[in-house]
């Protein structure tokens, strides 16, 4: 299974990469990231936390990717996931406040 890794354009996301390292790590931001990055395949827009369906969006995108477990990496982004951890854990999906684990 896979690790998704948010905030993306900061130096914490890419300390848990390498802490992970050799995983396969999917690595996503929904703050504006260069084009020449998304492109390649690189990184991958997250949804936004401000949008009222963030959860939802966020779980349907986890389930098409195969993730297992996720490292949020933003405030607004634990609050939201944590408050809806139960849910992600019915479908083997570990919400894991990024902060807490470096």
């Amino acid at each position: 299974m896979k690790i998704l890794i948010t905030a993306a354009n900061a130096a914490p996301a890419y300390k848990q990469k390498n802490k992970l390292n050799g995983a396969d790590i999917i690595m996503g931001d929904y703050m504006d990231l260069p084009d020449f990055m998304l492109k390649p395949g690189q990184l991958i827009r997250l949804p936004n936390p401000a949008s009222p369906s963030y959860t939802h969006e966020m779980l349907a995108l986890c389930l098409d990717l195969g993730v297992s477990k996720v490292y949020l990496f933003r405030e607004q982004e634990t609050e939201l996931l944590k408050q809806s951890e139960v849910l992600f854990n019915e479908y083997n999906i570990t919400i894991i406040a990024g902060n807490d684990d470096l």
